[in-house]
């Protein structure tokens, strides 16, 4: 948390992404209750995810070139405003399932335009070697706090219902913003195009052409689609083999977020000590693993640990490609960098959940995670070995200078 203090500029950052993942993290599982209620159905929850999730990452690109063309406090200031304004919309006229879901895929869309350009902008607030830190303490106060939103969620329900949960998010978005407005500006690094297709396609070009980025985002793609499954077959695992239910399938997804915030917490103070390069295809291996040995737990308890070690794993492989991109990719293309990699990673989970459910019905939850486990490990080592050939990248250019 000193370094946290000690960074002004990044404190806002930080501050402002904690209190909107929070707040929708505690609106998703409003939706979900809401659409379940309503509809009755698993297809409906279904097709919210996807319009959650899945869908808004087709217009990556284009996202990242929005990051890439204008001042990134303007645009994660008017994102979380668009936010606010379309989960306050929905709070109040609590819609059909049709309507609802073309405003979360709109709210999600604005999301996807923010994650770039947040990510772009912390080189501006901290030097190049506090970078790891920096990643992983972000990561700490979102990612590694998950399993809080539907605590507070479950807390909070009896007393405010459905509508104050969504009211409650889209409030989030609005401190949020107030936050990110005192930011410093944040200009864009170069002179766009008039074709914001033209960035958008250059952005694609960049990303291929870039010797490691390009082994990377094939890694990383692969490793998803074989774990991503986890989403969905831990439950099946807590219910079936490991003779447990609701409560069972609910540990087991706290697993992850607690080795998220434990490995964020150990990254955000000994980060600067490992090389990105490093980073990577350890946590490609060490979450692989996770899911492998949650295969074959024999209790709840064990799956548990697991999970808990794949948490571990996705934290380093999260701060190692948030600093490989920052420290390597000049500042007027990381976001597009950043949106085609993660938007590319959202479309490898939505294959995931997909070829994992067929897995899953054809064979067990157990043999599924085992298979998805092993699949990862071996593309770990493939990537490792591809990157010791590349080598280390250059530094994108002199340091960004640090505002405070």
């Amino acid at each position: 948390m000193a370094f946290i203090r000690t960074h002004t500029a990044f404190r806002r950052l930080w501050s402002a992404r904690v209190v909107s993942f929070m707040g929708d993290s505690i609106g998703l599982v409003a939706l979900i209750l809401y659409v379940a209620d309503r509809s009755g159905t698993g297809l409906a929850v279904a097709l919210l995810m996807l319009a959650g999730d899945v869908a808004p990452q087709l217009l990556s690109p284009f996202a990242g070139a929005v990051a890439d063309r204008f001042d990134l406090r303007r645009v994660m200031v008017a994102c979380e405003l668009g936010q606010a304004a379309v989960m306050l919309v929905i709070a109040v006229l609590l819609p059909p399932l049709p309507l609802l879901i073309v405003l979360v895929a709109a709210r999600s869309t604005l999301a996807v335009i923010f994650q770039p350009a947040s990510r772009s902008a912390i080189p501006a607030f901290v030097a190049s070697d506090d970078l790891p830190r920096a990643n992983a303490a972000l990561g700490a106060g979102t990612h590694g706090l998950d399993v809080l939103g539907p605590v507070l969620a479950a807390g909070l329900l009896p007393f405010l219902g459905v509508r104050g949960l969504l009211l409650v998010d889209g409030f989030s978005f609005l401190v949020s913003a107030a936050l990110l407005v005192r930011l410093p500006a944040l200009p864009p690094a170069r002179i766009a195009p008039p074709s914001m297709f033209a960035d958008a396609r250059d952005g694609l070009a960049y990303l291929w052409s870039h010797r490691v980025l390009r082994v990377i985002v094939v890694g990383f793609c692969l490793v998803v689609a074989f774990n991503g499954v986890d989403d969905v077959a831990l439950v099946f695992l807590a219910k079936g083999p490991l003779h447990g239910g609701d409560s069972a399938a609910s540990i087991l997804y706290a697993g992850v977020g607690a080795g998220l915030l434990i490995g964020f917490a150990l990254l955000s103070r000994y980060g600067n000590r490992f090389s990105p390069l490093a980073l990577i295809p350890v946590g490609y291996a060490v979450s692989s693993l996770g899911n492998l040995l949650t295969g074959v737990a024999a209790s709840v308890l064990i799956a548990f640990a697991m999970q808990t070690v794949r948490g571990l794993g996705l934290s380093a492989n999260d701060t190692g490609h948030d600093t490989l991109i920052q420290r390597t990719v000049p500042a007027g293309l990381q976001g597009r960098v950043f949106s085609n990699l993660y938007g590319a990673i959202g479309l490898a989970g939505g294959l995931s959940y997909v070829l994992g459910g067929f897995l899953i019905d054809l064979t067990s939850p157990r043999v599924t995670l085992v298979v998805a486990g092993c699949g990862g490990l071996a593309v770990a080592a493939i990537v490792a070995r591809r990157l010791r050939r590349v080598g280390e990248p250059p530094a994108a250019g002199g340091e960004t200078a640090n505002v405070t």
